[in-house]
């Protein structure tokens, strides 16, 4: 089994528990509620270790994996249909794919709503108009109103990389040095 088989079967995982938890929470009409816990889920993924550690290893008991998650569940304030599902894919041994569940729920929310989300890296983090800005050029070029994840990589230099689906615009310094530097590299 190659890389490539692992990730797909994973993806289509996720899809399937992404589907059942957006279709009950569409019926209930909760999707807002819905992308409040996503950013609460996401926050904690992101910043907690331990979390990640017990979605992604081994090491831990079915029972001990379906204890933990349901009392983060509670604990953090999910709303039934979220909760229901973490505690069935820990039953499952499925925990570790959480983290695509969560980023194949925003994609659903954000087709939902007519929205792209346009991943944003930049030197210096953005001001909140300098992201609205930028926002409302993106959506004058794409046609949908823009979602932005920004995230701050200090080796691009200055300027930023944007990508949207399957379009990217690297503006960054770091990636106009590259460029001039290979082209140094063809001359001599």
């Amino acid at each position: 089994m190659d890389v490539s088989e692992s990730a797909s079967v994973s993806s289509g995982i996720a899809e399937r528990y992404a589907t059942a938890v957006f279709e009950i929470v569409k019926e209930n009409n909760k999707l807002q509620k819905l992308e409040t816990n996503l950013d609460d889920l996401s926050a904690a993924l992101k910043e907690s270790a331990d979390l990640r550690d017990l979605l992604s290893s081994p090491v831990y008991s079915r029972e001990a994996q379906s204890t933990a998650i349901t009392a983060i569940a509670e604990k953090m304030g999910l709303m039934p249909a979220l909760k229901n599902v973490l505690g069935l894919m820990a039953a499952k041994r499925r925990l570790f794919v959480v983290p695509q569940m969560v980023a194949r729920l925003r994609d659903m929310l954000a087709e939902e709503k007519g929205e792209v989300t346009a991943d944003v890296t930049t030197a210096i983090a953005l001001t909140d108009a300098q992201a609205a800005q930028l926002a409302d050029t993106l959506k004058s070029k794409v046609g949908k109103d823009v979602k932005i994840n920004t995230t701050v990589d200090e080796s691009l230099i200055g300027g930023l990389v944007v990508k949207v689906g399957s379009k990217m615009i690297d503006t960054s310094i770091r990636s106009k040095l590259n460029s001039l530097q290979n082209a140094m590299k063809e001359v001599g």
